[in-house]
């Protein structure tokens, strides 16, 4: 297998993660609300889950801070690298490549974040999906759009 739908799908992925961030900026900006805590939060359950010590706390709370958007990052990326080992030899229409993508990433974050009990998206208010949502829909056209325009068609179906 070539290396290049990974790579490719990697790529979508980073830029995905790009227009995810972009749109939950814009919607602190807009609604003028905090930043979310839960990228740190997460840190800290995975780092207590897996017996990682941050160090003493004030260390420990920057290096969650800055390892929090890092696992946004490294989210991203993965999933648009499985993305593109999956549809390597298909050609997956864009409305159904930004579903995928976006709901996968949207699945896997929001399941993740409820599996270290970092939150229950089941007491989310409709206006907690919207800012959830928003963002993924965000992720998953930009990977699209970047897994077409890397794949262009003459290299579908290899």
């Amino acid at each position: 297998m070539r290396a290049a739908p990974l790579v490719d799908g990697a790529i979508a992925g980073a830029v995905g993660t790009v227009a995810l961030n972009v749109m939950g900026y814009l919607d602190i900006a807009a609604r003028a609300r905090p930043a979310s805590s839960t990228p740190e939060e997460t840190v800290r359950r995975l780092a207590e889950a897996a017996h990682v010590d941050l160090g003493p706390e004030d260390r420990a709370a920057t290096r969650r801070s800055g390892l929090g958007p890092v696992l946004g990052y490294a989210t991203g990326i993965a999933a648009g690298a499985a993305f593109g080992l999956l549809a390597a030899r298909r050609r997956v229409p864009l409305p159904i490549a930004a579903g995928v993508l976006g709901g996968g990433v949207m699945a896997t974050t929001d399941g993740s974040i409820a599996a270290l009990g970092v939150s229950h998206p089941r007491t989310w208010r409709p206006k907690d999906w919207l800012a959830d949502i928003v963002p993924h829909l965000a992720y998953g056209m930009a990977a699209a759009a970047t897994w077409k325009r890397l794949r262009p068609p003459s290299r579908h179906g290899r």
